[in-house]
């Protein structure tokens, strides 16, 4: 997966425990995350999608896609320390550093493949 290193040394974080949920599906999401450590765990519906790690984003389309809701689950699967990034931040990094776009852009469409690749035939 396409990963950030824009934000190994963020000093505004949020943690959670392993376990927690962040966020769940069919939430209204403002913000965005960067995992600075640990693993999160993104099933959809229930099923495992995909585990991610430290540099990756997620939580994206709440940026993308005003007034959504989310789309997928996050879980703690370790304890985990994030960089949390809300629209006019995410505006811009987008504007400022074409490489955080190109990593949003990469991550989009990394799951979007591993999605359509889970459905069963």
């Amino acid at each position: 997966m396409a990963k950030t290193n824009l934000f190994r040394h963020a000093t505004k974080t949020v943690s959670f425990k392993v376990g927690t949920t962040i966020f769940n599906e069919g939430d209204i999401g403002e913000e965005m995350y960067v995992i600075v450590s640990g693993v999160v765990e993104l099933p959809l519906h229930g099923h495992r999608i995909i585990d991610i790690t430290e540099g990756e984003v997620f939580g994206e389309m709440a940026l993308l896609e005003e007034g959504h809701s989310r789309t997928a689950t996050a879980i703690a699967k370790t304890d985990v320390v994030l960089a949390n990034i809300g629209r006019e931040r995410f505006i811009f990094l987008v504007h400022e550093s074409p490489f955080f776009a190109l990593d949003v852009m990469r991550t989009l469409s990394e799951r979007l493949h591993a999605a359509n690749n889970s459905i069963p035939d």
